[in-house]
């Protein structure tokens, strides 16, 4: 490799990490800024920050190398990236973000330059990263195997508690506006199909269309309401519970907070003495305890608010298939609801992408696929099946 050649090689892998750490940074600040647990949130942020020490510190060597340092304001995120970061589960999110730290330490700081100082920089950032990348999935829940006193600790609060704590996974009232939409247009569409096939369009479609979007929107929405109630007396019941396990074996839950201030970093004796402590003020007790067992006791969103966006955005995906029937009738409108029908199932498809995370163009052609074969079964069972006179 010629010098020239093994130059332009550094300063495009230099190129590269660095506008990766950028990247990376925008992505746990959104998280980090989205996160309900407060501690949770301070790792993000914490991971933030490593990624800024570890732009400035390639910055540093480009200088040195002669490089042209990028203006950071120009490297943003993709709409549909931002996005995701913004709407999708927190969970999912940083699933997807450990996954690129891993492929980064391979592909961007795993190959050497040809560049002793380079190279020693980069693997130093990739070990980093790999780090990075374990303290992801601990986040996550993936069991590791500990040394010394963590590990102890962990088995021994593994034992005690009977139940792990569950993060909320659902992308929020956006998630279920999106869901919404989705089961109101493939609902509605079905029902319009078949009737559009029994009747060659007629008008009855549209009465029948109508009375499905309108149930499918009060059904969805009730469900949403029902769903958060539910959530919220779950929460309640496990802090009264977490209530009486303080009151009934104050021992043990002593010792389960002593472990997990443990497994926290702090000494064994120190952590014994705080939880003794908290344990002569049972409702701060509880108060830790909830926090780090249920995710602090939240009940979950707002029942209101869920069943407005759940209601609402059913009501849209399921008005949609019907619309053209209150204009015209015959083949005329059915061709034309099939159209407008299969563009809103991509346009659906695409938008749970932002949920999923997976590519908004194969979302949405599989949903369109979906609503094809629904759409058209549902119209040949209708021109199959009788319809009564009168």
């Amino acid at each position: 490799m010629g010098p020239r050649r093994k130059e332009d090689q550094q300063a495009k892998r230099l190129l590269e990490a660095w506008r990766g750490e950028v990247r990376a940074q925008l992505v746990y600040e959104l998280l980090a800024r989205r996160e309900g647990d407060r501690r949770r949130a301070a790792i993000l942020r914490r991971l933030a920050q490593a990624e800024v020490s570890h732009r400035e510190r390639l910055e540093a060597r480009m200088r040195e190398l002669g490089i042209a340092v990028p203006d950071q304001g120009n490297v943003r995120l993709g709409l549909w990236e931002r996005l995701q970061a913004l709407v999708a589960p927190v969970e999912r999110v940083l699933a997807a973000r450990e996954a690129a730290e891993s492929d980064e330490v391979h592909a961007t700081y795993g190959t050497a330059t040809g560049d002793p100082a380079t190279d020693s920089l980069l693997k130093e950032i990739g070990e980093e990263e790999r780090e990075h990348a374990d303290t992801i999935r601990a986040m996550l829940g993936s069991k590791g195997e500990g040394e010394g006193a963590r590990s102890t600790a962990s088995k021994r609060l593994e034992r005690i508690l009977s139940r792990e704590r569950d993060h909320r996974i659902g992308g929020g009232w956006v998630g279920g506006a999106i869901y919404g939409a989705n089961d109101g247009l493939a609902a509605v569409f079905g029902i319009v199909a078949g009737v559009s096939g029994a009747t060659n369009g007629g008008r009855f479609v549209l009465t029948a269309g109508l009375a499905g979007a309108i149930a499918s929107a009060m059904s969805m929405a009730t469900g949403a309401f029902l769903a958060e109630r539910s959530e919220a007396e779950v929460a309640e019941a496990n802090l009264q519970q977490e209530r009486r396990e303080i009151e009934e074996h104050p021992e043990e839950e002593r010792e389960e907070l002593a472990l997990i201030l443990q497994l926290k970093g702090v000494e064994e004796e120190t952590a014994t003495e705080l939880a003794h402590r908290l344990a002569e003020h049972p409702e701060a007790m509880l108060a830790v305890l909830a926090s780090e067992e249920l995710g602090g006791g939240g009940g979950g969103g707002n029942p209101f608010q869920a069943a407005l966006a759940g209601g609402l955005s059913t009501a849209v995906g399921a008005i949609i298939p019907v619309l053209p029937f209150a204009f015209i009738t015959g083949t005329t409108a059915i061709v034309i609801s099939a159209i407008v029908s299969l563009i809103a199932h991509f346009l659906v498809g695409a938008a749970k992408s932002l949920v999923t995370l997976r590519s908004w163009w194969a979302a949405g052609l599989e949903m369109t696929a979906a609503g094809v074969l629904v759409g058209g079964a549902l119209y040949g069972v209708g021109v199959i099946l009788p319809v009564p006179a009168g």
